[in-house]
């Protein structure tokens, strides 16, 4: 941490050879992961290392050491560097981290003001008892839907269009809900900055990584159709300066 925010965290899985480490030698082996993954942050300047084993503070002490230790020892005196004991009970956020059982998101969601405000952004309930705390529910729907429908209903030609299906005067088109579509394909109107978000959204974002235009237009025509819709895709990704 620096000036009371967190800059970084850091885990990973124990090697097979250190399942067989005593306890001491975890806690110092967690230590010099940090000090080797945060040089740059560390290197030069003071720092205090908070660790819930208390026999990690003597180890610059400490007589007797075996060899790994004294391995350690020799990349610990590069660092200037304080190691202080901090009970595990004292120190929440720090538990929930590391112990998976009844330490959810929903936990340190309790623990910290700030991560339960923005759960609360996503519409998120925190529910929480003395034993557990869980997350209520968690929807996630992309407001282009919404903005395709609300332009189909201020579209005159799709609002004709949307009767003549009701009279069945017109094949190939459904209304279910409201919404008018073209074989389950949502019908999007004629709004060129609708069209263009959503090909920004389909092609741009990070879950869709710049596809081809062969690709991006079998993955949209899957839930959209318009007039035209593959020489949009295809004019969209020619103007990508990353396809490009």
């Amino acid at each position: 941490m620096q000036n009371g925010k967190v800059v970084a965290y850091a885990s990973r899985q124990l090697e097979l050879h250190e399942l067989n480490y005593p306890t001491p030698d975890l806690e110092l082996a967690v230590v010099i992961f940090r000090l080797k993954i945060w040089r740059h942050y560390l290197y030069g300047f003071r720092c205090e290392i908070f660790t819930d084993h208390k026999s990690s503070k003597y180890i610059f002490t400490q007589r007797e050491l075996n060899l790994r230790q004294w391995r350690w020892l020799e990349l610990l005196k590069d660092y200037t560097l304080d190691i202080k004991y901090h009970p595990g009970k004292a120190n929440v956020v720090a538990d929930a981290l590391s112990r998976k059982t009844k330490r959810t998101i929903a936990f340190l969601a309790i623990v910290n003001p700030h991560l339960r405000k923005e759960l609360e952004k996503l519409q998120t309930e925190v529910i929480s008892s003395k034993e557990q705390a869980n997350l209520a529910a968690l929807q996630i729907t992309s407001s282009i839907v919404d903005k395709i429908k609300e332009g189909q209903r201020n579209n005159p030609e799709l609002v004709k269009l949307s009767k003549r299906v009701e009279e069945g005067s017109i094949q190939d088109f459904t209304v279910k809900e409201g919404v008018l579509r073209v074989r389950d394909h949502l019908c999007v109107p004629k709004n060129a900055e609708l069209r263009k978000e959503l090909l920004k959204e389909s092609h741009d974002s990070t879950l869709s990584t710049h596809p081809g235009s062969t690709k991006m237009y079998h993955d949209l025509k899957s839930y959209y159709w318009w007039p035209g819709m593959k020489k949009d895709i295809v004019d969209y990704v020619t103007r990508c300066l990353i396809c490009g």
